[in-house]
């Protein structure tokens, strides 16, 4: 097996891959979890006791602007991170957000005519606002059925 995917990619920017960079690529790359920067500090803080949180926020920002980690907000106030692409290249995915237990729940099971509806409005957009679309990035709020139950 070769080297993580977000070797070239940092090796094409300029950057070093410092420790602390490497630890929360692959802290990130273990888990299906939305993990905070606090999330990220109490997983690694025993082994690298000398990466702190300041770091760690410090390494996201530059992580995100590289394009390699992906900020979400799910309105629970916590800036959330998860990689931008899996070992096998982009995992391409939106995000099922519940408002009553601030579960996520990743939905990547898209149908033709949802692909379908997705493209369309890119197209759509793209002509309206002359912006050429790259990415894009869907959450949908709501409740899941436990607490739908509870209600």
């Amino acid at each position: 097996m070769g080297p993580p995917w977000w070797q070239a990619k940092f090796r094409g920017c300029g950057y070093r891959i410092t420790i602390a960079r490497e630890v929360i690529l692959n802290t990130l790359a273990k888990t299906e979890d939305h993990l905070s920067a606090e999330d990220i500090y109490n997983h690694i803080h025993t082994k690298h006791p000398n990466i702190g949180l300041t770091t760690i926020y410090r390494t996201l920002d530059v992580l995100t602007n590289l394009g390699l980690v992906y900020r979400f907000d799910f309105g629970d106030k916590r800036a959330r991170y998860e990689l931008a692409e899996g070992p096998k290249g982009a995992h391409h995915h939106h995000h099922l957000v519940c408002t009553g237990c601030n579960r996520v729940v990743d939905y990547t099971d898209f149908i033709d005519a949802e692909v379908r509806l997705l493209q369309e409005i890119e197209q759509v957009l793209s002509k309206k606002y002359g912006f050429k679309i790259t990415n894009h990035l869907i959450q949908f709020y709501g409740l899941c059925s436990r607490c739908q139950a509870d209600g």
